[in-house]
């Protein structure tokens, strides 16, 4: 395993919210242009653990981390990390499709603009690559310059996900950007994600076991804050080693 290239390295993870230890020593590594699944109950520490490796817990009052996180070899709490810049490489998708209210165009340019980009043309074919990345293009490219708050959920979500690979991130963050989308809507969202997946690496909070299993390489099973098996997904959904984990995937927990 050593001699293998992790794009994400985090070891001995503990985060704090005032007193109280949300995670408890997680160490995980993501290999590049791979989907992992986190999962686990409601309140285990999987989306809390997601947040913590593009800094976004920094966001929340009172939140102490130790242990390290390193992306692409740069360890992500040092003093001299951007926070901005690592945001761009490691992009975040929410569980709600949170689209600014403004154009469907300028919600995917945002980051670009921002970014200090004036080349029209450019952004024009930004914006029009991101959208088929994010397949939704063929859905909105007649109205690019209404409201994206006009959209269905699962086209605002999509428009979301565009957003994001606009400002050509190296990993992309899920937390649950399927479980407010109907069953259809989620399809789609899952077979972009397999798409993606050639040029990008994902790390995805689910709730859902079968999108878990259809749609990741590897799977971490989470619970009460320890990162309780991680492995090839196959495994851990036909030969987990761990009683915990057995429990959970057979719906015995609880």
């Amino acid at each position: 395993m050593s001699n293998e290239k992790f794009i994400i390295e985090s070891n001995d993870v503990h985060l704090y919210y005032g007193k109280n230890e949300a995670l408890k020593g997680v160490s995980l590594n993501f290999k590049p242009k791979e989907i992992t699944a986190l999962i686990g109950p409601s309140g285990c520490g999987k989306s809390t653990f997601l947040r913590t490796l593009n800094r976004m817990n920094d966001l929340i009052p009172d939140v102490t981390i130790t242990g390290n996180v390193k992306f692409e070899d740069k360890e992500i709490y040092s003093p001299k990390m951007d926070t901005v810049e690592l945001r761009k490489k490691v992009g975040m998708v929410f569980q709600q499709p949170n689209p600014f209210p403004f154009s469907i165009y300028e919600n995917v340019a945002y980051g670009l603009k921002i970014a200090g980009m004036k080349d029209k043309a450019k952004i024009d074919a930004i914006v029009e690559e991101s959208l088929k990345k994010a397949a939704v293009w063929e859905d909105v490219k007649d109205k690019l310059h209404k409201s994206a708050l006009s959209l269905s959920g699962g086209q605002q979500q999509r428009v979301c996900i565009a957003r994001v690979l606009a400002i050509e991130p190296s990993v992309i963050l899920l937390d649950e950007p399927t479980s407010a989308l109907d069953p259809i809507s989620s399809a789609k969202i899952e077979n972009m994600l397999l798409e993606l997946k050639k040029d990008y690496t994902m790390i995805i909070v689910t709730h859902n076991m079968q999108q878990a299993s259809r749609i990741s390489d590897n799977t971490a099973f989470f619970l009460n804050g320890h990162l309780i098996e991680y492995g090839e997904t196959r495994q851990i959904f036909t030969r987990p080693k761990e009683k915990e984990t057995d429990d959970y995937i057979s719906g015995r927990f609880g």
